[in-house]
C-alpha cells in the first residue's frame, strides 16, 4: 500500500485514518482492544513519531476536534507560546533581520504536542470511559523506534530536500542520516533518544514533559542549542480546551479550530463557495443556502 495516501484499517469499533500504514494499524489496534477514538489517535500520533518522523513529531502543536453522539463538539489546543525571553530586540541585538528559519534561534515557542495529547486523553477518561494505559497507547511506538523502521520514499525525499538546512543541526546526522547521507527508501533506522522518551512520560506521566525530570532535559538541550525558550516557558504551559467554530449550511454544519490556526479562513472560502454555488446555480431552489 502506499504510505502517502491516507489508510483504512477495520476494527470492532470503527476505523482508524492515518497518512502511514503502521500508524493506522496501531489506531485500529486500540480500537480493538476497546479504546475509544481518542486513545486511537494518540496511539496514531505517538506511532507516526516513530515512523513518519519528516512529518510530525513530539516538537510541535497538536489541534483536536472530536464529538462525543448527544453533546457539544468540544476543540483541545495544545499549541504553545511564544518564549518569555523571545523579543524583536534580541534578534535586532545579534544582527538578524527576521527570525531563522533553521537553528536554535528559530525554536521559539513550546512544543504543545504532549500536552494536546494529556487533555484529550483527560476528556477520554472523565467523559468518554478511557480506560488503555499510556504504556500501550505509545507501546507500538516505541517498538519502532527500538527495533527499526522503514524508510518511506517522502522521508527519503524530505530528507534529501532539506539536507543543506539540517545536516548541520545539533542530533540530525546521528539519527536521520546513514553514512552522513540521506536513508535510501526502504533503509531501517532507530531512535533511541525518542523512546527513552516516551518510555519516561508511561513511567510518571505527560506533564513530565513541562514540569518533571525530562523538562529539565528539555531545557538544557534547548540552551545548548541556542534557542531562547527557558524552563520557566516548559512549566508555565498547558493545553486548553477551546469552543471550536463553525458554519452551518442548508445540509450540515462544519466545525474547526480557531486562532491561532487557519480555521477561521476555511470557513470564509467555505462560505464563499457555497454563496457562489447560490447565485450561480441554475436551479431555483435552497440546495446551497448558507
Amino acid at each position: 500500500m502506499n504510505n502517502s495516501a491516507n489508510l483504512f484499517n477495520e476494527s470492532r469499533q470503527g476505523i482508524a485514518v492515518a497518512p502511514h500504514a503502521q500508524a493506522a494499524e496501531a489506531g485500529a489496534a486500540a480500537l480493538a482492544e476497546g479504546g475509544n477514538a481518542i486513545e486511537a489517535c494518540v496511539a496514531m500520533a505517538a506511532t507516526l513519531a516513530a515512523v513518519y518522523p519528516h512529518m510530525t513529531g513530539l516538537g510541535g502543536d497538536s489541534f483536536w476536534l472530536f464529538h462525543h453522539p448527544g453533546k457539544q463538539v468540544q476543540s483541545v489546543f495544545g499549541c504553545g507560546r511564544t518564549g518569555s525571553n523571545v523579543t524583536r530586540e534580541a534578534y535586532t541585538r545579534e544582527g538578524q533581520q527576521q527570525i531563522p528559519y533553521r537553528g536554535g534561534n528559530a525554536a521559539i515557542t513550546v512544543a504543545g504536542t504532549v500536552s494536546g495529547w494529556q487533555q484529550a486523553l483527560a476528556v477520554s477518561n472523565q467523559e468518554w470511559g478511557g480506560k488503555l494505559p499510556l504504556s500501550r497507547l505509545v507501546s507500538d511506538a516505541i517498538d519502532y523506534c527500538r527495533e527499526g523502521y522503514t524508510v518511506t520514499a517522502s522521508q527519503t525525499i524530505a530528507t534529501r530536500g532539506k539536507f543543506d538546512q539540517l545536516v548541520s543541526q545539533p542530533g540530525f546526522a546521528d539519527v536521520f542520516l546513514v553514512d552522513g547521507k540521506p536513508p535510501q527508501a526502504g533503509d531501517q533506522l532507530t531512535q533511541s533518544a525518542l523512546a527513552a522518551t516516551l518510555e519516561q512520560l508511561t513511567r510518571v506521566g505527560l506533564d513530565d514533559f513541562y514540569r518533571g525530570e525530562l523538562a529539565e532535559v528539555i531545557a538544557q538541550d534547548l540552551i545548548k542549542a541556542g534557542s531562547p525558550l527557558t524552563h520557566d516557558d516548559l512549566v508555565s504551559h498547558h493545553a486548553q480546551l477551546m469552543q471550536p467554530i463553525s458554519l452551518r449550511t442548508a445540509n450540515a454544519e462544519v466545525f474547526t479550530t480557531t486562532a491561532p490556526t487557519q480555521g477561521a479562513a476555511t470557513l470564509m472560502i467555505l462560505g464563499q463557495f457555497m454563496r457562489c454555488l447560490l447565485y450561480t446555480s441554475d436551479a431555483a431552489d435552497d440546495r446551497y443556502k448558507v
